[in-house]
């Protein structure tokens, strides 16, 4: 019988068809074999990712964290924001005043806040919620002060009592901010506590820093209240005048506060908040990097990578 070349072509094309579909069926068993093993693997690296999280704390429950609208605690929640969140934890920033911040953490509708002043500020916050809510032995900032500043370059001013005798130098002013600001009302109080031939010129905090930056551009006179942490320390010299009659109190030390237990379910997150510090050249420039975003958590995210090696020493210890 005599075959076709073509149809000939065709089966013999079909047998080898068939011989490799056994093969690869073969391979494709082993390989699916691999698979498993890879996957069992997987799922066991995955539980002891998951046990290590564990211990460290993270969890998907979302951390809330009040923001008070102070420059300073702007820059500190954002920071922490930044941290926390490349270490796993879930956060959500809540703008509150400070009273309803103490409020929240004795009722439980807060996890914490970052900023209680202490001894004199905040002390009445102290004193009504100590069986409420915790607040840490531990500072993150030990050298918080009010007082009027003068820039460095003037040698002869130090103290608030030399001021009368230099009045015509700063035409009898002192540069002050918002009107209703605790802190100009303690301006107002020494004042008169010292007897100085000085008006307090109100304005913003805007405008305040724009006529220190002028000022200190041309090598001119000016006095103003100021208080640390603030970003204007890390841009210019300015120096606290000595208040030996303590109208602005001494120095204060900021600490943080949380609701009842919180340190029991975040140990490792606690702890690292007990290990932060901070001084006044970090926190200056922490607060011009966020006061000069677009927002502030980019300002925040933009200083943590500049700023890695401190901030590697809060959350390795």
């Amino acid at each position: 019988m005599r075959f076709n070349k073509k149809a000939l072509l065709l089966i013999l094309t079909g047998m080898v068809l068939i011989v490799l579909a056994a093969c690869g069926g073969g391979e494709s068993s082993e390989g699916s074999d691999q698979s498993e093993g890879n996957n069992e693997e997987s799922n066991e690296e995955s539980n002891s990712e998951g046990s290590e999280s564990s211990e460290s704390d993270v969890n998907q429950e979302t951390i809330e964290m009040g923001q008070i609208n102070w420059a300073e605690n702007i820059a500190v929640t954002n920071m922490w924001k930044v941290i926390l969140e490349e270490q796993g934890y879930n956060i959500e920033l809540v703008n509150l005043d400070m009273g309803p911040t103490m409020e929240a953490l004795a009722n439980d509708e807060l996890d914490l806040g970052l900023e209680v002043w202490l001894p004199v500020q905040d002390a009445n916050y102290l004193d009504q919620y100590e069986d409420q809510v915790f607040f840490s032995e531990a500072t993150w900032y030990d050298n918080a002060k009010v007082g009027l500043v003068v820039p460095e370059y003037m040698e002869d001013i130090n103290s608030i009592e030399d001021l009368n005798e230099n009045a015509e130098k700063f035409d009898g002013e002192i540069t002050g901010f918002d009107s209703g600001a605790g802190t100009m009302e303690v301006t107002e109080e020494m004042i008169k506590e010292y007897g100085l031939n000085f008006e307090l010129m109100p304005s913003s905090e805007p405008a305040m820093i724009a006529a220190i930056d002028k000022a200190i551009k041309n090598e001119e006179p000016i006095v103003a209240p100021l208080w640390n942490p603030h970003s204007i320390f890390a841009k210019h010299d300015l120096k606290y005048l000595e208040d030996p009659k303590e109208t602005y109190g001494g120095v204060e030390k900021i600490h943080f506060a949380t609701r009842q237990g919180f340190g029991d379910e975040y140990p490792q997150f606690t702890q690292w908040l007990k290990n932060w510090k901070m001084n006044d050249t970090q926190i200056g420039e922490l607060m011009s990097a966020v006061q000069n975003a677009e927002e502030p958590i980019e300002g925040a995210r933009t200083w943590v990578e500049n700023n890695q090696e401190l901030v590697n020493e809060w959350i390795e210890q």
